[in-house]
């Protein structure tokens, strides 16, 4: 084939799945579509080979569909007959199945299904990956490799990639109002809008990286700066007050029903 990686649908999610596999391959191994004007013209300014959708399917070993779900059965209608039986299909949308495009395929196909996060675009994110057993290892090898400087490209079973995207997924939203409401509060205290930002982004990210590098429970960690009769622990009893953990609770269930609702 022409092109090694394939992109139809360039948009938030897509144009960052691209820059990522941008990292590994060479702009020659690449070619991609979009129907935005303004997204052709960042296309182009990558140096990637600008096309429309079914020259994409037909020219390329993996393909990429990075629009919305909404719009699978009006794009498959256009293109499946422009992909052979050695493409590899990429889907990024939530609630479709890799039975779903099979279908939608109207034939054998091989498909992948991924679901990433907008922290891949600072190499911070999370990209989980299923596919179909028509996936070959090599082939599911390249993929993952192209993908690998998102951050973590973890394997995980399809029954469980819908719950895992709605924590995932959908996680980088609630934690940016999380950051935005302690930035509000530190604002509230005196501090610049500037600073507070600062200060409640990589207050965060450090609780995070804390987290995974050392291995403890983010309830041990919280019990290590909740001194007793001290400030944080007054912090903590307003967040319980407030139903925080129930909340974030529920907007993780929230956008998991919504994910099954899309099917």
């Amino acid at each position: 084939m022409k092109y090694k990686f394939g992109f139809i649908g360039c948009g938030n999610m897509g144009g960052i799945i691209l820059d990522t596999v941008l990292k590994k391959a060479g702009t020659k191994d690449i070619c991609a579509c979009d129907n935005s004007k303004d997204k052709k013209e960042r296309l182009e300014k990558l140096g990637v080979y600008v096309t429309c959708d079914t020259e994409t399917a037909s020219s390329c070993k993996y393909l990429f569909i990075g629009v919305k779900p909404q719009a699978f059965p009006k794009l498959f209608a256009a293109v499946k007959d422009f992909i052979n039986e050695d493409t590899v299909i990429i889907s990024m949308a939530a609630g479709k199945d890799i039975k779903t495009i099979e279908e939608l395929c109207q034939k054998p196909v091989k498909v992948i299904r991924i679901m990433p996060n907008t922290a891949a675009a600072v190499e911070e994110g999370v990209i989980l990956y299923t596919a179909n057993k028509l996936v070959l290892e090599n082939e599911l090898a390249e993929v993952t490799d192209a993908l690998s400087f998102a951050g973590l490209v973890d394997f995980i079973e399809e029954e469980k990639i819908d719950a895992a995207a709605a924590l995932s997924g959908c996680g980088p939203a609630f934690v940016d109002l999380f950051v935005e409401a302690l930035a509000d509060g530190g604002v509230a205290c005196g501090l610049t809008r500037e600073k507070a930002l600062l200060y409640a982004a990589k207050t965060v990210s450090g609780a995070a990286k804390t987290i995974y590098v050392t291995g403890k429970s983010p309830a041990e960690l919280k019990d290590m700066v909740c001194s007793p009769g001290g400030t944080t622990i007054q912090g903590v009893r307003t967040l319980e007050k407030g139903k925080f953990r129930s909340a974030t609770m529920e907007a993780v269930i929230a956008a998991y029903n919504k994910t099954k609702d899309l099917k």
